[in-house]
């Protein structure tokens, strides 16, 4: 359908000291260089690419991985690279991860990884991904406010706290979810109905909880559309119900068929109780997490558009969880909030720069400078700030005999190992995670001892696999690497 010319901005003040609304994108500076405008998002989500990349990368190099995730996504992608069932073995052995998460989108990258089999590529497609996200963020709001505060809140978007810590966060399949959002609301607040829906529909493929985020968004289109496009808002709706049923269909007869188990193993992350107090659980925690996602991000403006609606589900089932770390700011769960509340802004600065209120005016005419402001200022405590440090560009010396030690492990061999070595052998053998290896017997296990917290490596070897032996191959900087040794 046509999509609606915004109208122009009417004079709603003669007080010649309050801002006039944003002069639309075609000005007479606009019209004389189009080109300029149109390949700023480009430009500044190619900046972001570098700088995404370059801490992400510069973390695996520095084997500061803090958790297994990355493992298991490679294990998962290296699978349907190889046109087999989604395995991860440091789930368990042989566990199908569809069991788990459902996240088939990840099949995406099986390609790629074909041609590059490294963990570095799943880090530099997430780099990509979200970088690719600033484009619709920064072109619906230059669309809507103007080139200068179009890039501004660009700026404020790529620099923001919840996509700065997932990148410091390995890879997750969310990076699929972030880019598809931004579309999706770029198209509604150009109000593109069908579009925005259409953007929105791969979302049950990413992640199972995602259909109830489609389902909201969908919910907003019908509200945006009732009165211009009744047929679309019927559409929406039935979008919306599709959300639903995805979630429900998902969680409850999908992921139990791979589940081992036969069932959703996160639901105790709910029914377990937390510290005693149900919903009540961190409250100062979730507080002050919902302080991050309005102030700094938004200066609340954001909460006078119902795009922010969209933000629900996502925290819905975070800040009823018993599992505190969901409740902060840590991790890469903020995410997916990051467009939402920052196309949010945009919608509510469209609509409050029109305001007859001469303070909520001069308020939006000056939000967008300070959000880059002050995403700008945080950035130096957040890990783009790594980007100024010389350390990160070098690959230490622990490092590379570390990775050295692992390379006498050869292709196709089992290993059981914890988080620092993982990374270093998914991508050529099959790995298991320590103490989880369901009784069967590694060739080799890789330890990191750093901290020394197993006095005896071949004693506790021992205890992890009684009928095998295992002794000591080589060790380098605390990483312990035992063979497992032929018995007569």
């Amino acid at each position: 359908m046509p999509t609606p010319t915004p109208s122009a901005a009417p004079n709603t003040s003669a007080d010649p000291h309050i801002p006039a609304p944003a002069t639309p994108p075609s000005s007479e500076t606009e019209r004389r260089r189009p080109d300029a405008a149109r390949r700023d998002p480009w430009l500044l989500a190619a900046a972001l690419f570098v700088g995404y990349a370059v801490v992400s990368v510069g973390r695996y190099r520095h084997l500061g991985q803090r958790s297994w995730d990355l493992g298991i996504f490679e294990q998962v992608i290296r699978s349907y690279a190889h046109l087999q069932a989604p395995v991860a073995d440091l789930k368990a052995p042989g566990f199908n991860i569809l069991g788990d998460h459902f996240s088939p989108v990840t099949a995406l990258l099986a390609p790629l990884y074909r041609l590059f089999p490294s963990p570095v590529t799943l880090l530099v497609a997430q780099a990509a991904l979200f970088a690719l996200s600033a484009v619709p963020v920064t072109r619906a709001a230059a669309r809507l406010l103007g080139r200068p505060r179009g890039l501004a809140i660009g700026v404020a978007y790529g620099l923001s706290w919840g996509l700065q810590q997932a990148v410091d966060f390995d890879f997750h399949e969310i990076c699929f979810a972030v880019p598809l959002i931004a579309f999706s609301l770029e198209a509604l607040l150009a109000r593109r109905w069908h579009a925005a829906l259409l953007w929105a529909l791969p979302l049950v493929l990413v992640k199972e909880d995602l259909g109830m985020t489609l389902a909201v968004l969908a919910l907003v289109v019908a509200l945006k559309a009732k009165e211009s496009s009744p047929r679309a808002a019927r559409y929406a709706i039935g979008v919306a119900v599709l959300g639903v049923v995805a979630v429900a269909v998902t969680l409850l007869l999908v992921i139990p068929s791979f589940n081992t188990a036969g069932t959703y193993d996160y639901w105790n992350k709910v029914s377990e109780s937390g510290d005693g107090g149900g919903p009540f659980d961190g409250l100062d925690t979730k507080l002050r997490t919902l302080g991050w996602l309005l102030i700094p991000t938004t200066g609340l403006l954001a909460l006078r558009s119902p795009i922010l609606l969209i933000a629900l589900p996502t925290l819905g089932w975070r800040f009823v969880s018993s599992y505190s770390e969901y409740w902060g700011t840590d991790w890469h769960y903020s995410a997916v909030l990051m467009p939402v509340v920052t196309l949010a802004l945009v919608d509510a600065l469209d609509s409050a720069r029109h305001s007859p209120r001469a303070w909520l005016r001069s308020y939006a005419h000056h939000v967008p400078a300070a959000v880059a402001a002050a995403s700008l200022a945080l950035t130096t405590s957040l890990p783009l700030s790594a980007l100024t440090e010389s350390e990160i560009y070098r690959k230490p010396a622990r490092v590379s005999a570390i990775e050295r030690l692992l390379a006498e492990v050869p292709d196709g061999a089992s290993v059981e190992a914890n988080i620092a070595p993982i990374s270093r052998l998914t991508s050529r053998c099959r790995v298991f995670w320590i103490t989880n290896t369901r009784g069967i017997n590694p060739d080799f296990i890789a330890l990191d001892n750093s901290r020394k917290r197993y006095r005896d490596v071949e004693a506790y070897a021992k205890t992890l696999h009684p009928d095998a032996l295992y002794t000591v191959h080589g060790t380098a900087y605390g990483v312990v690497l035992l063979k497992r040794q032929s018995q007569s």
